[in-house]
């Protein structure tokens, strides 16, 4: 009886940290950051410094596959200083893998030191890997505010369809349909399977996210 009071009493306490928490996800779990490929115009035009027509050259200029290509976009009307406010809500997540200096240094408050142990650990086979090493540096404010801006792509052959869920913009329907693929020999097909169910532009934002090992 004793044992049994004990295992709710743990199921209690673990339960809150755990609800709504993907934890078993590839993409950072996110706090209300906008997606650049996904906001609507007027998110976008909520946001500091976005004119009318910064707002429709973001719109055009999708699907961002990285960040630096959505700094592109920005830089052409706005200073850095001021792109760093509008990065603090909305951020194309960079892929821990992959993303240059430049771009870990987008991350708001982001100092040299700390992009430096971003690179330092690579690569990284998971985002469990990645909150563990990152906790000898921040504290878990902090880790929860920086792993929404990152990512470790997705395996399209071992991935769980709960896991490819996790993408951004991922609809239940064609994460069912990612794994009916398997197995992906290459990404060409991947682009050809998927492509039956959405258009170019939205097969390479979802292939951004993923990789095939």
């Amino acid at each position: 009886m004793q044992h049994i009071r004990l295992a709710a009493l743990v199921a209690l306490v673990i339960a809150p940290l755990t609800w709504g928490q993907p934890v078993f996800g590839q993409v950072g779990n996110n706090q209300g950051l906008l997606d650049p490929n996904l906001a609507e115009a007027s998110q976008l035009s909520a946001l500091p410094h976005m004119t009318e027509a910064l707002v429709a050259s973001v719109i055009a200029g999708r699907p961002y596959r990285t960040a630096a290509a959505l700094d592109a976009v920005l830089a052409g009307s706005l200073a850095a200083e001021q792109r760093g406010e509008i990065y603090a809500r909305l951020f194309r997540q960079i892929d821990l893998n992959t993303a240059t200096r430049a771009e870990i240094m987008l991350i708001p408050d982001m100092s040299k030191r700390l992009a430096h142990e971003f690179e330092e650990y690579r690569p990284y086979s998971s985002l469990e890997q990645f909150r563990r090493e990152m906790k000898k540096y921040v504290d878990d404010a902090e880790l929860v505010r920086l792993e929404q801006y990152v990512f470790v792509p997705i395996d399209l052959n071992s991935a769980s369809e709960e896991v490819i869920a996790t993408i951004p913009g991922m609809t239940p329907k064609l994460a069912h349909e990612i794994e009916e693929y398997r197995p992906y020999s290459s990404m060409d097909q991947f682009r050809r399977e998927i492509g039956k169910y959405v258009d170019e532009a939205e097969v390479a934002r979802l292939e951004s996210y993923v990789t095939i090992r």
